[in-house]
């Protein structure tokens, strides 16, 4: 896990002497100017701090330690600014070790999403290094409207997301991942199962084998399972293309590059399955990763090849780099068996929903209108953004095949994210409901609570609708 551990960072408000955060817009700052004491004004004035969105100032007091902090809002929306997690992820970075305590007056969930990014701030990965930095400690205390627990989960969750994500496919192939699901599920009572290698085959599941058949490090499916059998099902599949070369339609090395974050998918399952795990969600949960690499060898699975599915459809391989689809499509046939409540998967699956959504935005695809409706309002409310894209079912034509029941990728430049999403769809006939996430799972670059590398995207979104549906909270 993170080099933090959240439980140290954020502490319920025990009356213990912290420094005041103050956040101030235009209008507050005139008002503290009014009254705050001549040595306060000139200090603000000499730092040339005014309010200005974003900035911050630290006040020393008379006995030289620190006696508030004031943060500049600008003259936007305060209320809308107090709720964003970045704003005090980007405040907790730039003060010194200590204890600091929120606003008396801000609203509950405000402070939670503060201490959320406040957190956040102190995430680093630092398991490669041989003198890993670790920020100063800031303390931050919370009212008691805010639940810590809760919050410690919520950072947990995306803490586990980065790391899973960050660790090369050295330490981080096929049984690594496996062997994480098994210490997630041992931590909170779940079981596991792990089919591997030509079991695959055995068990029909043979578009995962073909993918992950060339490599050094077998195939495998992880198969979790938690919670009273008569509850409703909560299904959550991940992509776990632990590296993807491209196969023999080979990656060009810069793409290459950072193909360990193709497991992205199984890193936010995993991360959402402890998070539902760790509140004690009433649903009966099942997490199934298909655990691959997509390698070159020998026996590869090749451009023009025929392969079979769960489902029982036969794919014409038009490209061997469009494998997530290939081995997402078993395990969510494997999932729609049993016609969950609710079937989610998240993937690293298409450079077109980055080209159309950019990194930051995850491309969500669902059928049905009242999960995306619930979906958006969670976004908002959670500042953990999605976009709702289209399943233009036209769009199928393009993966029709002339020697098979479909091919695995269109041959047109267009709608690539529709297209897969669609594709996938083909495997999903008796889920409830089912939502699909076309994810970066990875920061380009670094800012405040966001360092470059893994991280997590809608999953705090997700897990709101699931306490919504299931929990009623």
């Amino acid at each position: 896990m993170a080099s933090f551990d959240p439980q140290d960072i954020l502490c319920p408000d025990d009356d213990r002497a912290a420094v005041p955060l103050l956040p101030l817009d235009a209008a507050g700052f005139a008002a503290w100017e009014g009254t705050a004491d001549e040595s306060a004004r000139r200090w603000a004035e000499t730092a040339g701090f005014a309010g200005k969105r974003g900035t911050v100032l630290t006040l020393p007091g008379e006995d030289g330690r620190l006696a508030a902090v004031l943060i500049g809002l600008g003259s936007g929306s305060a209320a809308d600014d107090l709720a964003d997690p970045w704003l005090w992820a980007g405040v907790a970075e730039r003060v010194p070790g200590g204890c600091y305590r929120l606003p008396d007056d801000l609203a509950p969930e405000a402070a939670r999403l503060a201490a959320l990014g406040w957190a956040l701030a102190h995430y680093r990965f630092g398991r490669y290094r041989r003198e890993a930095s670790a920020p100063p400690l800031r303390v931050l205390l919370l009212p008691a409207a805010v639940s810590c627990p809760a919050v410690h989960a919520d950072v947990a969750a995306i803490a586990r997301v980065r790391d899973l994500v960050n660790t090369p496919t050295s330490d981080m192939g096929p049984a690594a991942l496996a062997a994480v699901a098994e210490d997630i599920a041992r931590t909170h009572g779940a079981r596991v199962e792990t089919i591997v290698g030509d079991d695959l085959l055995t068990r029909n599941l043979p578009a995962i084998h073909a993918v992950g058949r060339a490599a050094a490090e077998a195939p495998r499916l992880i198969d979790l399972i938690w919670g009273e059998e008569t509850a409703p099902k909560v299904t959550l599949v991940g992509k776990g293309v632990c590296f993807d070369t491209g196969g023999l339609d080979l990656k060009g090395a810069k793409p290459m590059r950072l193909m360990k974050k193709d497991m992205g998918g199984a890193a936010h399952v995993l991360g959402l399955a402890g998070r539902i795990m760790a509140a004690g969600l009433p649903v009966r949960l099942r997490v199934l990763i298909p655990a691959v690499e997509n390698a070159v060898s020998g026996n590869a699975y090749r451009p023009g090849d025929i392969i079979a599915t769960r489902k029982g459809f036969r794919i014409e391989i038009d490209n061997t780099d469009a494998e997530g689809r290939l081995v997402l499509a078993d395990a969510l046939a494997l999932a729609d068996e049993e016609a969950p409540d609710l079937l989610v998967d998240f993937a690293t699956l298409t450079g077109a929903a980055r080209v159309a959504l950019g990194p930051d935005l995850p491309a969500l695809f669902t059928p049905d209108e009242a999960l995306a409706t619930a979906l958006a309002d969670a976004a908002a409310r959670e500042r953990d953004p999605l976009w709702r894209l289209p399943l233009w079912q036209p769009y199928l034509a393009d993966l029709e095949s002339p020697v098979a029941d479909m091919a695995n990728a269109a041959d047109s430049p267009f709608a690539g994210a529709i297209t897969a999403a669609l594709f996938l769809g083909r495997f999903v006939e008796r889920a409830r409901a089912w939502a699909h996430f076309d994810i970066y799972a990875w920061n380009r670059k670094t800012r405040p609570g966001r360092p470059a590398g893994g991280e997590a995207m809608a999953l705090r979104s997700v897990f709101a609708v699931l306490a919504e549906r299931f929990a009623g909270s």
